[in-house]
């Protein structure tokens, strides 16, 4: 690294191997970079260009992408990240991801990470890993996602419930305090993301059911990394609680599924 460069901090699985030089950010290239690639250029001609465009691969297994500015929210997340209009931002940029998408023709022969994938499939490409610390803000306001490593085929319920679970947050109130601001109104704030988002009326009593789906999957992302030895999961797992903290986690949206879809359909 040079002294031009500038480390990029934030996230679990690069940290401390994300690069900026200049106008390009280096990092390690996912399996499936060329199509991820492809696919992030599609975006930008169907008029999405709030994602960075790729520039290149390396040998070494590396990738060049354009260095979007602005803010990304860092854990403990800070107030300016949870407010209203920033909640609303963040559902209006995914919807505007989802219309790009859905005019993108979805690569087969790619292999699509599994991780975080709807496990039901769909006919778009989805982000499925719009976390605090992959949403570029501009003056308040969600301007731009970055981290298109889990993206995957998957239905818009199923993004927009990952979404969901990151900034809402849908976590108990023990959980969320541990790095989120105090008092935050979860079903008032769910219906805040969704309206933001411009879900259709009828699509949004499921979307509570997606929500503990996504859930589950997220637990089993963890397990099967920390079954697998990887010292970052493992020890986030244990100072966050362990599996209680998940139990507590999924028994808490069980109990509160009716108050989060009266929310929704006020």
């Amino acid at each position: 690294m040079t002294a031009e460069d500038e480390a990029l901090v934030g996230g679990m699985a690069n940290a401390g191997t994300v690069f900026r030089r200049g106008d390009v950010v280096e990092r390690p290239a996912p399996h499936n970079a060329r199509a991820l690639h492809t696919y992030l250029r599609a975006l930008r001609e169907h008029g999405f260009d709030a994602a960075p465009a790729p520039v290149g691969l390396t040998a070494n297994g590396r990738e060049w992408l354009t260095y979007l500015p602005g803010d990304v929210a860092l854990p403990p997340f800070p107030d300016w990240a949870m407010t209203r209009s920033a909640l609303t931002s963040v559902g209006s940029l995914l919807r505007r991801l989802h219309e790009a998408s859905a005019a993108v023709e979805i690569d087969s022969r790619a292999e699509w990470p599994a991780d975080l994938a709807d496990p039901e499939g769909g006919t778009m490409v989805c982000h499925n890993d719009v976390c605090p610390e992959n949403v570029v803000f501009r003056d308040g306001r969600a301007a731009a996602l970055i981290d298109f490593d889990l993206a995957a085929p998957g239905r818009a319920a199923w993004d927009l419930a990952m979404t969901a679970r990151y900034w809402v947050p849908m976590l108990d109130p023990e959980s969320a305090a541990a790095l989120h601001p105090e008092g935050l109104d979860a079903p008032a704030r769910l219906r805040i993301l969704v309206d933001g988002y411009g879900l259709p009326a009828g699509s949004r009593a499921e979307l509570p059911g997606v929500i503990e789906q996504a859930t589950d999957a997220c637990r089993a992302f963890v397990a099967r990394r920390v079954a697998g030895g990887d010292q970052v999961y493992t020890r986030a797992l244990a100072e966050r609680g362990g599996w209680e903290r998940w139990d507590r986690m999924q028994n808490w949206l069980v109990n509160h599924r009716q108050t989060f879809t009266a929310a929704l359909l006020s």
